[in-house]
């Protein structure tokens, strides 16, 4: 935590260096009730210059005063609700979320049958023949909690392909239709990093986790490029809804980021996208050759890769330092050899760009901690290397992010979302270091927090809440689950704004509401910092607004 305030003083005295050449001229002038920044109390007017940045803020009275002796010709506008800086989600992934809008939704089923009858209705919405995509189903909330097998599929989709990915991604169920033209057959090795479930008879069962769906995945038709379009523009106007200005898009490839600048270039860009290289295609070697990518819009900027080092907990593909608690004898599965992954965030270092690595379990998180390790102190103060969810660390692990300079993205609503069976994956002693973010806080880590969707809601206040609260949508567990990770909800607010825009290292432009900054910001339905509990998810959101303009709704 003090490496970060020490980096964010510092650049705020260069913003007020740099600020003595920008206009003294406001173009507008909001009055309301406004937050400057998550640790700041309210003030009722803020200017804003003609390049969207903010000029002033203060009472009403005094900032007035000051303009008019500018001789700035302004428009005032008056605000119904509260003014808070934009919020900023620093783990999405923008195509995934476009195309879930676009592909069977079954997030929330409540059994197979549930999620079998969500797959049909989309089939016949779809009409046309080919292959059946959904995502969202999570076998944890069903009532055998057991990975569902393709005989499921099979009864009623026998010759149409069937492939639809768990809640978080790392995990797939496939029909026979599917594994055919996958040319997965019961003798398929697995994968390094992966697995083809079995049954007890040695027969693929359907469901593939992290690497071995890739055997599926390379085989679906790709989306069109109107398809691709359609699920972007989805995917960014849905994120301006709720609030969001800015992504930090974990794993963009070459092909995203063509698509995002393409947006760019035609201003259709309601948010601020901060992409992650995909760390396995060509937008990483673009990125070393080319060096860090900004858009002259501020809308776009690509500066960090995108690494795995694990799989997820709920599909127990996470790596552990000893065996699941309730399936002995697994570990989970590194992604890749601890060989290559050192190699790889060593290359980022060369590269001079900033590695974000998904770490879920215990030993992941340290195999990449000890990788951290290796960089110098100036390349971490430099680069900034971030740990993706930092879920479940060893005890004495996490006082190494504070101690190594790491940024801890991590996702509260990930920690309502599995409290139900967390436990039982890793048992009572190995929870103390899970889902673990006011630890953090408390020994000085730098941290950011997001939703990671679309495996969680795209909603930022469901965050706050969840980061508030620790509780599910109806309040339970009482009092919070493991309520000692809780957060004011100032600290939760800075997770989404200040906090985030350091770990894109533009703590400079956006975050807050201050002067020389872009002026990105909500207006919300009521003050959230007099809300209690389930009140914050009654929060909404009247309008979103970037560079001083509403872009939203």
């Amino acid at each position: 935590m003090l490496f970060r305030t020490v980096c964010i003083v510092f650049a705020s005295l260069l913003g007020m260096a740099a600020n003595a050449t920008k206009p003294t001229r406001a173009d507008t002038l909001i009055i309301g009730r406004i937050y400057p920044r998550a640790d700041a109390p309210a003030v009722n007017a803020m200017a804003i210059d003609p390049q969207g940045r903010v000029l002033m803020a203060g009472t009403h009275e005094a900032v007035r005063a000051k303009l008019d002796e500018r001789g700035s010709n302004y428009v005032e506008k008056v605000i119904d609700g509260t003014v808070l800086p934009g919020l900023i989600d620093a783990h999405g992934h923008l195509m995934g979320l476009g195309f879930s809008l676009l592909q069977a939704d079954l997030v929330g089923t409540r059994s197979r049958d549930d999620a079998l009858a969500r797959v049909r209705e989309h089939a016949r919405r779809m009409g046309a023949k080919g292959w059946i995509t959904g995502r969202g189903w999570d076998q944890n909330d069903w009532p055998e909690a057991a990975f569902p097998t393709k005989d499921v599929l099979d009864a009623t989709f026998a010759e149409r392909p069937v492939w639809l990915e768990r809640i978080d991604g790392h995990a797939g169920w496939a029909n026979s239709a599917a594994l055919r033209a996958a040319g997965i057959t019961d003798k398929t090795p697995d994968p390094q990093g992966g697995k083809i479930v079995r049954d007890g008879d040695g027969k693929a069962t359907g469901i593939l986790i992290d690497t071995a769906m890739a055997l599926v995945d390379k085989v679906v038709p790709k989306p069109s490029k109107d398809q691709r379009r359609t699920a972007l523009a989805l995917a960014v106007a849905r994120a301006a809804s709720l609030g969001l200005t800015q992504v930090h898009d974990a794993g963009v490839s070459l092909d995203d980021l063509r698509l995002m600048r393409e947006f760019a270039n035609n201003q259709q860009l309601p948010i601020r996208i901060y992409a992650m290289a995909d760390g396995d295609n060509a937008a990483f070697a673009e990125l070393c050759r080319k060096g860090p990518y900004r858009h002259e819009s501020g809308r776009l900027a690509m500066r960090a890769v995108k690494l795995y080092a694990d799989g997820a907990l709920g599909s127990r593909g996470a790596a552990l330092l000893n065996a699941y608690s309730d399936d002995p004898g697994n570990k989970g599965l590194l992604i890749q050899p601890e060989d290559r992954l050192k190699a790889l965030i060593a290359r980022a270092a060369v590269c001079k760009i900033q590695p974000a690595v998904h770490a879920i379990g215990d030993r992941a998180n340290r195999l990449v901690l000890d990788a951290y390790a290796n960089m110098s102190d100036e390349q971490r103060k430099r680069l900034r290397p971030r740990v993706e969810h930092a879920q479940v660390v060893d005890v004495v692990d996490l006082r190494r992010f504070a101690r190594l300079g790491v940024i801890a993205s991590m996702q509260p609503t990930h920690a309502t979302s599995d409290m139900p069976w967390a436990l039982a994956r890793v048992g009572q002693d190995r929870l103390r270091g899970a889902y673990a973010w006011k630890s953090l806080r408390d020994s000085g880590a730098a941290m950011a927090f997001g939703s990671d969707f679309p495996v969680e809601s795209v909603d930022p206040k469901l965050g706050l809440y969840a980061a508030v609260t620790r509780q599910d949508q109806a309040g339970e567990p009482t009092g919070g689950w493991r309520a000692e990770e809780r957060m004011t909800f100032a600290q939760a607010l800075a997770g989404f704004t200040i906090d985030a825009a350091f770990a894109a290292h533009m703590e400079q432009e956006i975050g807050s509401l201050e002067p020389g900054k872009r002026a990105d910001f909500i207006v919300v339905s009521t003050d959230p910092f007099m809300l209690k509990g389930r009140g914050l998810l009654g929060l909404s959101v009247r309008s979103t607004w970037l560079d001083g303009k509403q872009v939203a709704p």
